[in-house]
């Protein structure tokens, strides 16, 4: 089956930049449900939402429709071309018609975000396993900075692709994937509430969804969170 125009765009921008886009693909309309389940069954009223790494949209046109009346949406990408798609997409999107202050994009890094503003929901996209260990500590840090207490964090990793990249990587590289996914797996020990495997996704993956402590507690003494929801 050929790929899509789309999918093309990402095989460049990945040759082109892999910090900035670590997908062939963007996500399928399952994933971006799994990743976006946060703000479909918030039921407190108005939330700020935070989209990390939207790439060109694909979970971003999922976040839109399901927005509640007064809740905003801050979509962060860093890649240049990526970004000036997705403002053309807020621009144009029937939902945000006579509103688009509602969603704002900004061209940065995530650790770069500038101002106050914290979030009850973050949903993130970036390439984790493209980065150093402490570049996804520094990511990981920064998202919890960001959240609320109470808030939640949905990202997601591509599932039997640790093979391909022992075969196909440097000892180096097996090393720094290995390292990213002991500093991921600590940070799921301490606050994650559920985890879901998307079979219909290309490649499958598994949304993880972490919450920050509302308290001071056992996640803040860094004691384990019971991990729920495996089956989906």
């Amino acid at each position: 089956m050929a790929l899509r125009t789309m999918d093309w765009t990402f095989l460049t921008e990945a040759a082109r930049d892999p910090r900035t886009t670590g997908a062939v693909a963007p996500s399928g309309k399952a994933l971006a449900r799994a990743l976006t389940d946060p703000v479909r069954t918030w039921a407190q009223g108005p939330l700020t939402v935070l989209e990390a790494g939207a790439g060109t949209g694909a979970v971003t046109r999922a976040l839109i429709p399901q927005l509640h009346p007064g809740s905003s949406l801050d979509v962060v990408e860093a890649n240049p071309r990526f970004a000036d798609r997705l403002r053309r997409l807020v621009d144009t999107h029937p939902h945000l018609a006579g509103k688009p202050e509602r969603v704002r994009v900004h061209r940065s890094y995530v650790e770069d975000l500038p101002g106050e503003q914290r979030y009850d929901v973050i949903v993130s996209g970036l390439p984790l396993t493209n980065f150093t260990p402490d570049g996804v500590e520094a990511i990981m840090a920064r998202y919890l900075e960001l959240l609320h207490p109470g808030g939640t964090l949905t990202y997601f990793a591509y599932l039997g692709t640790r093979s391909a990249r022992t075969l196909l990587s440097s000892r180096a590289q097996t090393r720094r994937h290995r390292a990213v996914e002991e500093v991921m797996a600590a940070y799921q020990r301490r606050y994650a509430t559920g985890r879901w495997s998307v079979w219909a996704n290309l490649p499958p993956a598994r949304v993880w969804q972490l919450r920050k402590p509302c308290r001071a507690g056992r996640e803040e003494r860094g004691e384990p969170h019971a991990v729920t929801g495996t089956g989906r």
